[in-house]
């Protein structure tokens, strides 16, 4: 990859890369890059660069591409599948159509399966095929999902990816592998892998590509998905039509009590992204807790409501630009601002507040009611015997089907289960404990063991 000045550059949190390659003339191409745009600015300001091409592999259904606002704003040439019918301006490509970046070209290949008008992009310096920008088709040790367009056409998109996925193995196996997906990502990538791999590891490597045949692989692949927030469910259509367009950078306008007060009265929703323990130790009755950290936007989208207002709650060290661009990335466009003064300001008023104990491992006894609120997988790892499970993000239509009983609610850490607890509380639930900790520290305090399998 000699002379190939390739930033990736990484959203911890949604489990995405997108990337941006300096094309040797001031001029940079972007790939998938989400609305929140400020790592691709910083990045291209460092090395004295204007994006000028803007690519998307896919109708993205886990953040709003940030395309669209850099062709209105920088007059970037968007570069997206002709099949996907966006309706703003781009260059629509089709199987086989190059671009010329001014000495390296870029490559569209056809590689449905993750979507139905996915591409990727293959990256040619002269004749040297030198890197494929791989989206949700070939990703390092995986594929991405199939099952986010529609129930009837995922066993179709499947077998698309299987093809996909072979189409991209025949390549040479000096060419490095740009996936969009990796570890973290609810469109499927297995944890803790590399973000970025070449051709031949994968063939060497990756489980999908050794299976038997297509039936085997469709098997094998639809066997490997999990839940997923339901956000991706409409941010595919949104980026079909090109997500709105900011004219500035966005703000956290700072509310009163009394008109909180107000908006509450009137049916808005309020977060408070806080960490668990102040949450615990003192919180608005109704609020939904959602700590504030790198995977913050997934558990807004999947917890929070998108027909009603948003407003904040947080603590004065923390950022609001960046509560602001994480609700943004996956259009969450309702926030009207945030309690001002915080919690503080809420209690010098002489409103109400609430609390949620917190409890260590070792207090969780025989007599008391536990809820497992952890991803499935998490769950048939290793759970406490007897725990009830219930995801997280099945838990507010599941509210009615638990009896208001003395529970502990716990996840891996306490940051979900206090999410729950929430939830819980919100809908009449009381004698709720959050676990500090995760099952291993409970094994390790009690000396007993977890249970495994459902």
């Amino acid at each position: 990859m000699a002379g190939i000045d390739l930033v990736p550059l990484v959203d911890e949190g949604l489990g995405n890369s997108a990337y941006l390659v300096d094309l040797g003339d001031g001029r940079a191409l972007v790939v998938d890059v989400s609305r929140d745009l400020r790592a691709v600015h910083a990045a291209a300001a460092r090395r004295g660069l204007t994006v000028a091409f803007a690519a998307d592999t896919h109708l993205h259904a886990d953040f709003l591409s940030g395309a669209h606002q850099l062709a209105a704003t920088g007059g970037a040439r968007v570069l997206a599948s002709a099949a996907g019918d966006r309706e703003f301006p781009h260059t629509g490509l089709r199987d086989g159509d190059e671009v010329d970046l001014g000495g390296l070209r870029l490559r569209a290949l056809m590689t449905p399966g993750h979507t139905h008008e996915h591409l990727s992009f293959l990256l040619l310096d002269g004749d040297t095929e030198v890197g494929v920008f791989t989206g949700g088709s070939l990703i390092v040790g995986s594929a991405a999902r199939t099952d986010l367009i529609s129930p009837e056409r995922t066993e179709a998109l499947t077998r698309a990816q299987y093809a996909s996925l072979r189409r991209i193995a025949a390549l040479p196996g000096e060419v490095a592998v740009w996936p969009t997906h990796g570890a973290g990502s609810f469109c499927s990538a297995p944890p803790g892998t590399d973000r970025t791999s070449t051709i031949a590891r994968e063939r060497a490597t990756n489980p999908l590509l050794a299976a038997a045949d297509e039936d085997a692989f469709v098997h094998q692949l639809l066997g490997s998905l999990g839940s997923y927030p339901p956000y991706f469910r409409r941010l595919g259509e949104i980026n079909r039509l090109g997500p709105p367009l900011l004219d500035r950078d966005p703000v956290l306008p700072a509310l009163t009590v009394d008109t909180v007060r107000a908006q509450l009265a009137e049916g808005t929703a309020l977060i408070d992204v806080r960490p668990l323990t102040r949450f615990a130790a003192a919180h608005i009755p109704g609020a939904l807790s959602i700590p504030l950290r790198p995977v913050f936007a997934s558990w807004l989208g999947w917890l929070a409501p998108t027909d009603r207002p948003l407003i904040i709650v947080r603590d004065e060290d923390q950022d609001p630009g960046e509560i602001v661009w994480q609700a943004l990335k996956i259009g969450y466009d309702n926030l009207i601002g945030e309690l001002g003064g915080g919690i503080a300001a809420w209690r010098a008023a002489d409103l109400e507040v609430t609390a949620t104990a917190l409890t260590g491992p070792d207090a969780v006894g025989n007599n008391i009611r536990v809820l497992d609120i952890r991803q499935r997988p998490e769950y048939l790892a290793g759970h406490l015997p007897g725990a009830v499970h219930i995801e997280l993000g099945a838990l507010a239509g599941r509210v009615d089907d638990l009896p208001n009983e003395p529970t502990v609610v716990m996840c891996g850490h306490g940051e979900r289960a206090m999410g729950a607890a929430s939830l819980l509380e919100r809908a009449g639930h009381r004698d709720l404990r959050v676990l500090e900790g995760g099952p291993g520290d409970w094994a390790a305090a009690t000396g007993r063991t977890l249970e495994t399998g459902a």
